[in-house]
């Protein structure tokens, strides 16, 4: 597998999702998927990360985290993904890697694409078919959004209204809802492979920008035009059987290779 490059910039949006190792469901359990949830209010605690949207599937999790270029997202997956496997070892009495060595992120544009990805977050366990809305999942932002909880809460429901240029909470809560029912009704539940195969998604503008941002680490990564809109690509070599591409952007060590 070859080494991750360096795709980070700081100030986007980013869609992050990672992998249990071997796609094992070793967030099959309420507890350990609560238990993940628990780490991430922590890295938002501590070291101030701003939290769009999650979910934490049975073998999986997607963030969608906005950067303020303290290096806060780094620590905050450092700590996320230790801890959470740390604390499953300890309990099953359990040795070994519990994430997959490389989670992906995705740069994304505001808009329209901003509301996409954070529909295609929240739709996430309708498309397994394991419930009909996304509102019977408990470790979601969906849930957050709609429902938000007296302590512990985890999403930034301010920087989300803003990126949103929505006037308030109720409207946010509204305008949320009412994007999550169209997609139901519509039947837009496919999986879609530019959240988790792309390093930036959105218009032609934002995606040449952030490429031309990147330098010399945007060679041999092509821009692509899509149905709706365009993405930023690795080339097809960044990636092999045992990874898949999702793992192919971003280096885990228990930490990452973000510049800060």
């Amino acid at each position: 597998m070859p080494r991750a490059n360096r795709v980070f910039l700081p100030g986007h949006v980013w869609h992050i999702t990672h992998r249990c190792h071997r796609q094992q469901f070793l967030l099959k359990f309420a507890r350990d998927r609560r238990r993940w949830r628990y780490w991430l209010f922590e890295a938002r605690k501590r070291f101030g990360l701003c939290v769009l949207d999650y979910i934490a599937t049975s073998n999986h999790v997607h963030l969608l985290v906005k950067d303020r270029g303290e290096g806060e997202i780094r620590r905050s997956m450092q700590l996320i993904a230790g801890r959470t496997g740390q604390d499953y070892n300890r309990r099953k009495g359990r040795r070994g890697a519990y994430w997959e060595d490389r989670y992906h992120a995705t740069a994304v544009d505001s808009g329209r694409y901003l509301v996409q990805c954070l529909v295609y977050i929240d739709l996430n366990m309708v498309r397994a078919g394991v419930v009909g809305h996304p509102g019977e999942w408990e470790i979601s932002g969906y849930r957050e959004i709609q429902v938000p909880p007296q302590r512990y809460r985890i999403i930034d429901m301010q920087a989300l209204g803003e990126l949103l240029e929505l006037p308030g909470t109720n409207a946010l809560r509204d305008y949320h809802r009412g994007c999550v029912e169209e997609a139901l009704l519509s039947e837009r539940l496919r999986r879609d492979g530019r959240w988790s195969e792309s390093l930036a998604v959105g218009s032609a503008e934002f995606v040449n920008g952030y490429r031309e941002g990147l330098g010399v680490r945007a060679r041999h990564r092509e821009t692509v035009e899509l149905p709706d809109g365009y993405a930023l690509r690795e080339p097809a070599y960044a990636y092999d059987r045992s990874s898949g591409p999702e793992m192919a952007a971003l280096r885990h060590d228990n930490g990452a290779d973000w510049v800060d």
